[in-house]
């Protein structure tokens, strides 16, 4: 069947169709031949009622043309109708011609108004595809006659498709099936199908074409106002100059009735391109963009549309202009360091675009650096590779701008000698036996460990310490850890001696808990009195 907008009669239809189809496929019962009785006798009662129907159609344009004091335009329109309802009831007449005939030959019903043999699939088969390798069943006949009508009915109804009647190869459903799609028509439809399965089939193809010529006679219909136009639906509209409008300048909107009709649905498009109608009125959504602002932040934009109806046969299309203003949208950026970023670090931002509310839907990318998405909405980690990072934002796949940020370098941690667990005074010395327990700290900068906690973990991984008298080294040990034991250098320490300390490494943590190089402030080497 077509596609386009379809009665409820004719949808019903497409489902006994569907229905028709899945029996087809099961092994034939009792039951299962008495569904296709029922489905025969339902495809039987719609199409009765679809030729009173397309009948009264007809006669509606014949009284419109007289009407209309049967000008020549409406008259041809009227002769095309009676042209296609004449082809339709002779193809009609055909197709009940075989149902009456496989009806005869099996045996006709029996007193219950049942058929007296339903099965019969010996008697389809004969009449419908003939005899073995002959192919002069009438389904031949009746094949090419459906295809004759599908091309007379082109000119009529634009949804008419090439073919009624596929042969397996060309049919969407049995294409798909290894043993069905070699098939000929005869053969997909009347193969090892009983009686009633053919009956209704035929109805289907009945139906099929009842449906068809409907269409094309309301086509023809409307050429001469057989479909009145009325409008049920009125209401008022009001188009605004703006819908935001600051205190103290003036709001200016135009006030307007319009209308829909149930009986029409316009053609509607926004940028070329088709939109949904509902309730006569068109869908235009879309997401609004823009590349050049003024001062006040606004981009005027304009979209265009098409309104197209039907007027008798002829379209009549209502062009619209719609103007709008664009509202830059303003970035807010929440963070600690948000005046500059640190160099190689996890910044954390937090972007927000207040104006889109709940549709903002932000994705981050970043110049000078790298930017990972949050599980937050508008959450976002920048690491910096440069002395500048570029963060463009972006909504639902729409650009909306980008922030720059200056990026500074990680500040120097400072280096802290605790001698048996205090911190040592290098001016006033300690005393040469107490020089026992020592741990060099790598303190980091306050501020840096306040905006960055995560990144300001230090550690001092490798230092030497020499045991110096006058100007000669007296002793020395290296270790690999922030604390070490001085021990031995107490036993040979004496006053006036001093202990020289060389920091060789420092280690920092980073947001990942990777341990990187970092320098110290200074240059790493100190010296304790001894006293």
């Amino acid at each position: 069947m077509a596609g386009g907008k379809e009665t409820p009669r004719q949808k019903m239809i497409g489902m006994m169709y569907l229905v028709l189809t899945a029996l087809l496929a099961l092994q034939v019962s009792s039951a299962i031949l008495l569904k296709f009785q029922f489905l025969d006798e339902s495809l039987k009662e719609v199409n009765d009622k679809t030729i009173v129907d397309n009948a009264g159609v007809v006669s509606n344009i014949k009284s419109k043309v007289s009407e209309g004091g049967n000008r020549a335009k409406d008259k041809n329109v009227l002769s095309e109708a009676e042209a296609v309802r004449k082809e339709t009831s002779e193809l009609v007449n055909y197709i009940r011609g075989l149902r009456t005939m496989l009806v005869e030959k099996s045996g006709g019903t029996n007193e219950e108004g049942h058929y007296a043999n339903p099965s019969a699939e010996d008697i389809v088969a004969i009449n419908m595809i003939g005899a073995a390798n002959k192919n002069n069943g009438a389904a031949y006949e009746l094949k090419e006659k459906l295809n004759n009508y599908a091309k007379f009915m082109r000119k009529y109804n634009e949804n008419m498709p090439e073919s009624l009647a596929r042969d397996g190869k060309d049919d969407p459903i049995a294409s798909k099936d290894r043993e069905q799609r070699n098939k000929d028509f005869a053969q997909l439809n009347f193969e090892a199908t009983p009686v009633v399965a053919a009956l209704a089939t035929l109805s289907q193809k009945e139906a099929e074409v009842l449906k068809y010529e409907a269409d094309a006679l309301q086509n023809l219909a409307q050429k001469v106002g057989a479909d009145i136009i009325k409008f049920e639906k009125i209401f008022a509209m009001a188009r605004a100059e703006s819908k935001t409008v600051a205190a103290g300048t003036k709001y200016k909107a135009d006030m307007f009735i319009a209308a829909s009709s149930d009986a029409i649905t316009p053609r509607m498009t926004f940028q070329g391109k088709p939109i949904n109608v509902v309730d006569g009125k068109g869908q235009i959504e879309f997401t609004a963009a823009a590349t050049n602002y003024d001062a006040d932040g606004n981009s005027k934009q304009t979209w265009k549309g098409q309104v197209i109806i039907d007027k008798n046969g002829e379209q009549e299309v209502l062009d619209v202009t719609e103007e709008y203003i664009v509202a830059k949208p303003v970035i807010q950026v929440q963070s600690a360091s948000v005046q500059a970023l640190y160099f190689q670090c996890a910044n954390e931002l937090n972007v927000q675009v207040p104006a889109l509310g709940a549709v903002y839907d932000p994705s981050f990318s970043a110049t000078g650096g790298s930017a990972i998405k949050g599980a937050k909405k508008g959450q976002v980690t920048i690491i910096p590779n440069s002395t500048e990072v570029k963060l463009n934002v972006s909504s639902g796949g729409n650009a909306l701008g980008s922030e720059t940020f200056k990026v500074r370098p990680i500040p120097r941690p400072s280096l802290v000698t605790v001698v048996n667990g205090k911190p040592v005074d290098q001016k006033r010395g300690i005393p040469a036996q107490s020089i026992r327990a020592v741990e060099i700290q790598a303190v980091a900068d306050e501020g840096f460990k306040q905006f960055l906690p995560q990144e300001a973990r230090y550690r001092v991984t490798k230092w030497r310490a020499f045991l110096v008298r006058g100007s000669q080294p007296v002793d020395q040990a290296e270790f690999s850890s922030p604390s070490g034991d001085l021990s031995r250098f107490a036993a040979k320490a004496g006053k006036g001696d001093r202990v020289t300390i060389e920091v060789l490494e420092v280690k920092r943590l980073n947001y990942q808990g990777n341990p990187v190089s970092a320098a110290a402030s200074g240059d790493g080497i100190f010296t304790i009195p001894l006293n």
